[in-house]
């Protein structure tokens, strides 16, 4: 499972989220760290009254943002060289505790001294609106792209991870609904989106998987390819027939002819079983994304049926 870290966890057990860094380890931890999200870096001293103060604070404050920032603390007495190649850089480490925010790989943000927990509030949030929503549109892109591969199992734990970070992201909901489907795990399919959170529920995304899943429960039961193809050669107006084996080619893969025999039988008979032919279509154009060919040629055709 991809691991996001960055919901709160108790102190002692900060994970990536907080480090102490030496000259050795600063430019990793910090300047390449802050190329994907801001990192705090706390100079302090054993002997700095306010350092003990403060350094709890921004260590609370951090674990409560959530994985949007992060933070390494640098002992100044320990890491002399250090604090002065960055003093001759331009940073005031001449007091502290100093607090030097960077973010893709330079300082954005700083402040010296104790300052007031609204103040600090203040301080993380804006740094955090920096970051995003720190990787998660990375990993749903990761995720998809597992999907895409065949890797439905993968995928599935990577989506699941993600909604552990963020309980209401549509994508990753929808994505391990999808990841369900593509292991046959139709059932548990269902199950996930009947308790679809409120803030999800309606989500693009999420209908789109719903008619997925109506798709799905269709495949179960869709007839033998040759026989539909044969009973509609036979008699051209047995719209059930032909309605079927529409089911069948979908259900087979061939998403294509599926929309053009309902295309077929809907200019045939529109009304017939209370326009079953376009409700479907529009089931087959929800479950695929809006700008794929299949939708974009089938809207057009009915359209141009219903407005003839």
């Amino acid at each position: 499972m991809l691991e996001l870290g960055g919901s709160a966890q108790p102190a002692g057990d900060v994970g990536e989220l907080i480090k102490d860094a030496t000259e050795a380890t600063f430019v990793a931890d910090v300047v390449e760290a802050s190329q994907t999200v801001p990192v705090i870096v706390d100079f302090w001293a054993t002997w700095c009254g306010p350092c003990k103060t403060l350094g709890p604070m921004l260590e609370a404050a951090v674990i409560k943002a959530g994985g949007k920032v992060r933070m390494v603390k640098v002992d100044v007495d320990e890491n002399q060289r250090l604090a002065q190649a960055l003093a001759q850089q331009g940073l005031p480490l001449q007091s502290i505790p100093t607090v030097v925010a960077f973010f893709e790989g330079r300082p954005v943000e700083m402040f010296q001294g104790a300052i007031s927990q609204s103040d600090l509030d203040a301080f993380i949030s804006k740094l955090a609106d920096m970051s995003g929503d720190g990787g998660l549109e990375e990993a749903v892109a990761a995720a998809e792209e597992m999907l895409a591969e065949g890797a439905a199992l993968d995928a599935a734990q990577t989506f699941a991870a993600i909604m552990e970070e963020d309980p209401e992201n549509a994508a990753a909901f929808a994505g391990l609904a999808r990841s369900h489907l593509a292991m046959d795990q139709v059932d548990e399919a269902e199950a996930l989106l009947a308790s679809a959170p409120d803030a999800v529920a309606t989500a693009p995304e999420v209908e789109a998987v719903r008619a997925q899943l109506e798709l799905a429960r269709q495949a179960e039961s869709a007839g033998p390819l040759a026989e539909l193809s044969a009973a509609v050669d036979a008699e051209p107006d047995n719209h059930q027939a032909r309605f079927d084996y529409s089911a069948a080619l979908h259900a087979d893969g061939n998403v294509e002819d599926a929309v053009d025999q309902l295309l077929e039988l809907f200019r045939r008979d529109r009304e017939w079983n209370d326009e079953a032919a376009k409700t479907q279509l529009f089931t087959i154009f929800d479950a695929l994304k809006p700008n794929d060919p299949v939708v974009l040629k089938g809207r057009r055709r009915l359209s141009s049926m219903l407005f003839a």
